[in-house]
């Protein structure tokens, strides 16, 4: 699989033209690579600029790279996979400090509160960032190659 890259823009290594090449391009979109650099919360396309404008705003296109971002239908997916993933966690390890340590009831609620809260802001915008770069790659909502 071999991008379309000018060969002016390759040898410079110019980001613009390269993500212009790429955009332009019908080839298939790497989907692993692009749910990686959505995790990170940085752009699908290139991987170099923010994918969000404060904690879970989406850019509305990459100021490196220059790919809309604004197509993206995120919605209810991100937290409910962050509710699924935090939910599948707390389970067995409340279950697990219940029966090992028997704290006191006011003292684990405190501790499993804080630990849910805390893991549910951290995986919140990763997982938004994975929703936006899997549309990206599959070419979901817009982000499909120019007519």
């Amino acid at each position: 699989m071999s991008q379309h890259v000018p060969q002016n823009a390759a040898a410079s290594g110019d980001a613009d033209a390269i993500a212009s090449a790429n955009l332009a391009s019908n080839e298939e979109r790497p989907t692993k690579p692009a749910m990686l650099r959505g995790f990170r919360r940085c752009c699908p396309n290139c991987g170099r600029g923010q994918l969000f404008d404060g904690y879970l705003k989406v850019n509305k296109t990459c100021a490196v790279c220059g790919q809309e971002l604004y197509h993206h239908r995120a919605d209810d997916g991100p937290a409910y996979l962050t509710i699924l993933i935090v939910g599948h966690l707390m389970a067995p390890l409340i279950h697990i400090v219940f029966t090992q340590f028997r704290p006191d009831p006011w003292v684990m609620a405190t501790g499993f509160t804080i630990f849910c809260v805390a893991l549910s802001l951290y995986l919140l915008p990763r997982l938004k960032g994975v929703v936006v770069a899997i549309q990206w790659a599959r070419r979901m909502h817009g982000f499909g190659a120019p007519a």
